[in-house]
């Protein structure tokens, strides 16, 4: 007698709910392999593909195989469905001289409890199934608050998962356990998300208990939200005031915090480094939108107490005789990419803070005025442009066309660009800076 449950299921948006009860579509499908134990039946471990993702409000529908090869009688066929986030570190103290402990943090939070009976008697007693296969599908929907994106840490970590269990009279409890992605949408389209992130840092160099000149960095980026595979512009200048050569480096870093019983613990990794070139003593390197591209990685978790994902844009510099000296940018990995005209609104915003007077950058000297019109004009050209319009002139062509096509010529002509916008304005109260300053 052969039993051997498996789990199909996918999930689906909560606007088909009611497709998704009718009619069992299911993807990624997990396969499982037998085992045979002592007792003549056999129990299935998964593997195979990864299930699909869901969100908050979302349904997941699946169904049970159970296959057998003989008449079994069974109590009941249970599933239950979880998610939590959990954290667990050790920490060793101190307890003397000569003796120390092992002190643990762990804390969990409850995203998911959902529980539904798939078989089971009315009156309590056993179930006869015969042989051959059988399924029982099911569906439940997600909690419509929001839910946390799954995560795996070295401290922690958020799970969701579908649990069956099948009980039987005088038998072990079998059972079969499949996870789910859950991945809540991070919409970068937003003021917050699109707002230019900026800020400027010195630091005062030293060689032997003595000064030798202040180093600074000023840097911006057009927005603050990214998604994994674009590329970030870095704008930044690295003053090196100092009497000894600098180097500058841009990287992009994630931070993983799991908090505990109030107190936290923190994981910090590399995700992707950008060099940039020597800078030699009183010397001044612009980086006019320096390219460092997002690899594939998981989008920032912001919402859960005990576990969160941070990511941060540090442009550094070395300074000798002292510290690193980094100005941090913060940035938001989301997982809805940039429209059009969220594009378009993040560039107008680049154009007009790159004028700025905290960025410094190249602002350029007054322009030379335009030349004279008698110079470039003769003066028979002069004459015919001032002489008035003859009666022989018909301007009668021009209105030959509707009226309203002439409205609609510059009815749908877009607003000019940014870049049309006089690019020398007058700033009275900027003055170039002297690189001895």
């Amino acid at each position: 007698m052969l039993i051997a449950p498996r789990i199909i299921y996918s999930s689906i948006p909560s606007s088909h709910v009611f497709s998704a009860l009718h009619s069992f579509s299911f993807h990624n499908e997990c396969f499982l392999e037998s085992q045979r134990s002592k007792h003549g039946l056999s129990w299935v471990q998964q593997h195979g593909t990864a299930p699909g993702r869901a969100s908050s409000g979302d349904v997941v529908s699946g169904k049970v195989l159970l296959e057998l090869t003989g008449e079994t009688k069974v109590h009941s066929l249970k599933l239950h469905a979880e998610g939590f986030a959990r954290v667990h570190w050790t920490e060793s103290r101190s307890a003397g001289a000569s003796s120390a402990y092992t002190q643990n943090y762990s804390d969990e939070v409850e995203y998911l409890n959902h529980r539904e009976v798939l078989l089971q008697a009315d009156n309590g007693d056993v179930t006869v199934l015969q042989s051959g296969k059988h399924e029982f599908p099911f569906s439940f929907q997600l909690p419509e608050e929001t839910l946390v994106t799954s995560f795996e840490g070295k401290y922690g970590s958020i799970r969701y998962w579908v649990k069956v269990k099948l009980h039987r009279p005088w038998a072990t409890v079998r059972k079969v356990k499949k996870e789910f992605t859950v991945i809540e949408p991070i919409d970068i389209n937003t003021p917050a998300l699109l707002a230019p992130q900026a800020g400027t840092k010195d630091k005062m160099a030293r060689v032997w208990y003595r000064n030798c000149g202040q180093v600074s960095v000023t840097a911006k980026i057009d927005r603050k939200g990214y998604t994994p595979g674009e590329v970030i512009p870095v704008f930044a200048e690295f003053d090196n005031g100092s009497s000894r050569c600098v180097e500058p480096k841009a990287f992009i870093t994630q931070t993983q915090t799991f908090i505990a019983r109030g107190t936290m613990k923190q994981k910090h990794s590399v995700v992707v480094t950008l060099r940039g070139d020597r800078v030699g003593p009183r010397c001044r390197e612009t980086w006019h939108g320096r390219a460092i591209k997002i690899p594939p990685v998981g989008p920032s978790v912001l919402q859960c107490r005990i576990i969160k994902v941070a990511y941060t844009l540090k442009v550094c510099v070395n300074v000798p005789g002292t510290s690193k000296l980094c100005l941090d940018l913060p940035l938001v990995m989301g997982t809805i990419p940039l429209h059009p005209f969220g594009s378009r609104t993040s560039s107008v915003s680049s154009q007009c803070s790159l004028n700025l007077e905290w960025l410094r950058m190249g602002i350029p000297e007054q322009p030379e005025p335009p030349p004279d019109y008698s110079a470039i004009v003769s003066d028979e050209e002069a004459e015919q442009n001032m002489a008035p319009p003859s009666a022989e002139d018909d301007f009668t062509g021009v209105l030959q066309r509707p009226y309203f096509a002439y409205i609609q010529e510059f009815r749908f002509r877009p607003p000019p660009v940014y870049s049309e916008v006089d690019p020398n304005p007058q700033f009275s109260s900027i003055r170039r800076r002297c690189m001895t300053c």
